[in-house]
């Protein structure tokens, strides 16, 4: 889903690699969707034209894959629809829209982050499987962290940046940073007596947000305003959590370090052994 003000360029998008950003001028909000899917060698198509993205993807794809992220619903009737559920959230799975729909008509429930969720909101959202969609297969499955250079967190002064959706709207307090710098030891500093301009009014609009910093970035304004905060924390590292590159988007005069997940091993058994039943690998 691309964001931006002249939406007859963004009908149909295709991205390939990190030089396909500088071609759309993609926003931050757009790099953290399409980053993750990039980087593990997949081509990423974009826009507003439902019909044409289908035609053009199926010109060169033997297998389609819709990432809705919980904002929209399959363009097509799927194969097989595969619904996450945060746990670290729980109850959101029925209390958003479309979400709940997801939910509802999901094949296959994943709960993710089970490693680091609590055991009362993983069988809270099991709970609600039984009650609404029984049929469903549900998967437990671990969010395993991948931390660049994590013996540079231990005893450091640690500035966390996450998804900016994700923390914002999303209602999240924390995510892959924080879990980051408590597990190697780090010392969370609290952004919020830097944030400036937009950034700012995110922290006024969303009081839930504590220490972890919502990698905001739908303008260049906006970029700009969180490259400065950033700039002005006083911290010795930046733990960067976003799925966006933001070494790539913003300059920050301090080091910084990138974390990722990935499923566990045991889900991925499970999901392979489903995606094998119904003839998709």
């Amino acid at each position: 889903m691309p964001y931006g003000k002249n939406l007859k360029d963004q009908t149909c998008q295709r991205f390939a690699s990190e030089k396909d950003f500088k071609k759309y001028k993609t926003t931050i909000e757009e790099e953290e969707e399409y980053q993750p899917w990039i980087s593990n060698g997949f081509i990423v198509y974009a826009g507003f034209d439902y019909r044409e993205i289908i035609k053009e993807a199926e010109k060169e794809a033997d297998i389609l894959i819709l990432d809705g992220g919980n904002n929209d619903l399959s363009l097509l009737m799927p194969d097989l629809l595969i619904t996450v559920a945060d746990p670290h959230r729980a109850g959101h799975e029925v209390s958003y829209y479309p979400g709940f729909v997801n939910f509802l008509m999901a094949d296959v429930i994943v709960i993710n982050k089970v490693d680091s969720a609590k055991e009362e909101d993983i069988r809270s959202i099991e709970s609600n499987i039984k009650k609404y969609n029984p049929k469903a297969k549900v998967i437990r499955a671990t969010s395993e962290l991948i931390v660049e250079k994590p013996e540079l967190i231990k005893n450091r002064l640690c500035l966390a940046i996450g998804d900016g959706p994700t923390l914002s709207h999303g209602g999240m307090k924390f995510g892959a940073a924080t879990l980051a710098v408590n597990k190697y030891h780090g010392i969370l500093v609290n952004p919020k007596s830097y944030v400036i301009g937009s950034i700012k009014e995110t922290y006024n609009k969303y009081p839930h947000l504590e220490k972890e910093l919502p990698a905001m970035g739908y303008n260049k304004t906006q970029i700009k305003e969180l490259e400065e905060t950033i700039n002005k924390v006083k911290c010795e590292i930046v733990v960067d959590g976003s799925p966006a590159n933001l070494k790539n988007i913003v300059k920050i005069n301090k080091p910084i370090i990138n974390v990722d997940y990935e499923l566990g091993e045991n889900a991925c058994k499970k999901l392979t052994a489903i995606l094998k039943e119904h003839k998709l690998i």
